[in-house]
């Protein structure tokens, strides 16, 4: 989900379920989650939702170093971290 966001932060719903597999109702859910965990900030613009990723928070449980969210990703986009931010 957070690498779909990530690319498009203006991405529908349906296309992040049609491009993991899963379920329109479970993309909701997890973006749901997401958004009550503070990892994702959803904005209203006009109909649609876009969404901002929290990049400097941490992963929750990490070993002995915290790492942020745009840590990850920026290793799975092949991007910086201020770009990512």
């Amino acid at each position: 989900m957070l690498l779909f966001i990530a690319h498009d932060p203006g991405v529908r719903l349906r296309d992040i379920a049609a491009g993991t597999g899963i379920t329109g109702r479970t993309a909701y859910s997890i973006v749901t989650d997401l958004t009550e965990a503070r990892y994702v900030v959803k904005h209203k613009d006009g109909r649609r939702d876009r969404y901002q990723i929290q990049a400097h928070l941490p992963l929750p449980e990490t070993g002995s170093r915290e790492r942020t969210i745009g840590e990850i990703l920026a290793l799975l986009t092949g991007a910086d971290d201020e770009a990512t931010a």
